[in-house]
Formats: C-alpha cells, sequence, structure tokens
C-alpha cells in the first residue's frame, strides 16, 4: 500500500497521519519526539509518524532523519510541504522562514503547528492568521510552558473563582544566557524578531492572556543593556533587545506587570507569575514547575500560608505520565501534551487553544511594547 493511502487508512480503529518537521535543531528533535511518543502516552485516536525532515543540507537532514526516526530527508521545506504522505506541517525552523512555510502549507489544506512567535513581525502573523482563517486549516501555535499539570491546575484555580476576583498579575520569563557581556554575538543578537521580545517575552504573554484574558493596554521599556559583542570581524552592534518590563491593563480591567530578560544572572529557566485575588492568591515557577504555591485567605488565621501542591494524578494530563504523586514532569512532556492537542484538533476537525489567532494577540503585545518604548506612553493594543 502506497504511502498516501496509508495516511487515510486505518488500523484496527486508529488513523494515521504522516508528520513534516521543518527544522532540525532543538525543537524539531523535541517535536519529533513527541510526536513519537504522544501514541504511547495518550493512546491518540490518531497515530502519527514521522515522515520526512528538513534541516540545512542534505548530509545534515539524512542524519537527523537516521537519529529521529523520519522516513525521508531533505534540505528544501516547500519538498517536504507538498510530499502527499507529509498530512500535517510543523515549523521550527527560525522566525523569518514562519511565514512563507506556513501559507504553503495552508494553501494546500495541510494542518500546521508552528513555534513562537508566530511571525517576525506583525504584519507577517495577521497575513499568516487570515490565511488559516480563511483556508479553515487547523492551526497551533507552540506554547508549550502553559500546558504543564501545574499551571493548567493554576487556570481551573482562577476561573473557578476559587481564589475570588482577580486583584493583580505579575508574570515573567528571565533566562541568564547572554548576562555574560563577553559572550560572542550570534543570530539570537542579530534583527528585532531573534531578540528577547521575540524569543522570551511571548511566554510571560501567553500565560497572562491565557489566565487572565486579552490585554487591553500596556507602557513598555525596552533596552538593549550589551550593545555590542565580539563578531567574527571584531566588535558589532547588537540589533536587539535583553530585557524588557511592561505594566499592564487587561481587558477586564485587573492590573498587571511582566518582565522578561536574556540577561538575568543567576536564572535559567525563570518563567513564573503570581495571581492575587480577593480569598486566596497561586504563585508558580517553571524551576519547578511540579509544584502550584495556593493561599487560600479563609483559613485559620493562626495557619495561614501557601500551600505547596505537588502534581499529580488527580491533576490535569499528569496521568497519563505518571501514576506517582509528586513524581513529576518534565519539559519534553509539555510538548507531548502539545502534540495530543495537535492530533486532537486534526482528528475533530476543531480548533484547539492556542490557533494562529491566540499567536496573533501576544504577537500584538510584542508590537505595542516597541512602540510605547519608542513613545514613552500607554499604548492600547487597538493601536498597532
Amino acid at each position: 500500500m502506497e504511502l498516501q493511502a496509508v495516511a487515510k487508512a486505518e488500523i484496527g480503529r486508529v488513523k494515521q497521519i504522516g508528520i513534516g518537521i521543518v527544522g532540525a535543531g532543538y525543537m524539531g528533535k523535541a517535536h519529533a519526539v513527541a510526536m513519537s511518543a504522544v501514541g504511547a502516552v495518550f493512546d491518540t485516536p490518531l497515530r502519527p509518524w514521522l515522515e520526512m525532515i528538513c534541516a540545512t543540507s542534505e548530509s545534515g537532514a539524512a542524519e537527523k532523519a537516521r537519529a529521529f526516526g523520519f522516513r525521508r530527508s531533505t534540505k528544501d521545506w516547500r519538498r517536504l510541504v507538498e510530499a502527499p504522505e507529509v498530512g500535517a506541517v510543523i515549523i521550527a525552523s527560525p522566525q523569518d522562514t514562519h511565514r512563507e512555510i506556513a501559507l504553503a502549507a495552508l494553501a494546500l489544506g495541510k494542518p500546521v503547528l508552528c513555534e513562537k512567535p508566530l511571525g517576525q513581525d506583525l504584519v507577517e502573523s495577521r497575513e499568516m492568521t487570515d490565511a488559516a482563517e480563511r483556508t479553515g486549516c487547523i492551526n497551533m501555535v507552540g506554547f508549550n510552558y502553559i500546558r504543564t499539570p501545574a499551571s493548567q491546575l493554576a487556570r481551573q484555580i482562577i476561573s473557578s473563582g476559587e481564589i475570588g476576583a482577580v486583584t493583580y498579575f505579575r508574570g515573567e520569563h528571565a533566562e541568564d544566557f547572554l548576562a555574560n557581556p563577553a559572550t560572542p554575538a550570534s543570530w539570537r543578537t542579530r534583527g528585532r524578531a531573534t531578540g528577547n521580545l521575540g524569543d522570551l517575552a511571548p511566554h510571560p504573554i501567553n500565560a497572562a492572556i491565557a489566565l487572565l484574558g486579552p490585554i487591553a493596554e500596556l507602557i513598555a521599556e525596552v533596552e538593549t543593556v550589551h550593545k555590542t559583542r565580539l563578531g567574527p570581524d571584531g566588535p558589532e552592534a547588537v540589533t536587539n533587545d535583553d530585557h524588557a518590563q511592561f505594566i499592564l491593563r487587561f481587558e477586564n480591567g485587573v492590573m498587571g506587570s511582566l518582565y522578561s530578560s536574556r540577561i538575568a544572572t543567576g536564572r535559567k529557566m525563570g518563567y513564573a507569575y503570581e495571581v492575587f485575588g480577593t480569598k486566596g492568591a497561586i504563585r508558580f515557577d517553571q524551576e519547578d514547575q511540579n509544584t502550584l504555591w495556593l493561599y487560600k485567605g479563609e483559613d485559620n488565621p493562626a495557619r495561614c500560608g501557601f500551600t505547596k501542591l505537588l502534581t499529580g494524578p488527580s491533576h490535569p494530563d499528569y496521568n497519563a505520565f505518571c501514576l506517582g504523586p509528586g513524581h513529576g514532569t518534565g519539559y519534553q512532556d509539555q510538548l507531548i501534551i502539545e502534540a495530543r492537542d495537535f492530533l486532537k484538533a486534526i482528528e475533530t476537525r476543531q480548533p484547539v487553544w492556542p490557533t494562529f489567532r491566540d499567536g496573533l494577540l501576544v504577537n500584538q503585545a510584542i508590537a505595542a511594547a516597541w512602540l510605547s518604548s519608542e513613545l514613552r506612553r500607554w499604548v492600547k493594543i487597538g493601536e498597532v
């Protein structure tokens, strides 16, 4: 039987789909591993196989295909997108490639999972979102951190009113991989889309929107602290930002703040948030991703304090990975949950959050932050 026919066939009661991944680096590997594991972890009705991977050279792509378990490889993303055996496309390549690949896949009616940020700027993000909605193809953006069992629990606690009416949000994503000014220039220091606001800030913005809803307006400061770094031909200018701070006002009237940084000395995975309510509060830190801290204001004053909740089988999506409370899930498991959601959307033909439209909301906030920093004033999201 030809592979194209296999993609539409059923083996027992399980349907199959060929997956093509553009990008064979860190995230390409993570998505490949997730697609290899998702069927066994979640017993998905739709089972993926790894059909084709695209890298920057034929030899490199062939090596990654061997290592990750793909049937075929290529250095031409167009060949991957157009292959009949590829039923869905995952874009894990640099930001400046997202638009062209997504538009080509959507034009062929193929579902797309695109790594964040959606496009390298707001114009591209809008074009990609319009194409996804016009074609009706399933589309998702790769915000994996918000999918941890602890953060899913946080969303349940907030939406249920358990901590009362929300009064304030504080979020951050702080890392230190460019804290040392002697670290050489690289692709990360060239071009606005690959700076802190393109790389790290999308995650806490996504968390803020997921937990509290859309942002109405913000005021921001964006800064490049280390303005030059050593390049191959000597010192070169850094053309993007190192860190940024925001004050937010959500559409529901709640205020908040946000900080993102790639020069936060000592922080490795500082994706964290606090949410305060009239009856309690929650706090979370991704460096301890299997813990959620909960404060209940109605407790006996002599026993008041934050309670450490260790995630376990009673919390969202945990049971599929482990039966032991407190044993924990890891980074790769977030990608497996994301893979399950993508396959569910394809199988049911129903959108699953976060879609390209949700990714566009994040990019609007980033564009508003740049504008606010340049004009030194509050900016409404609707202005951008």
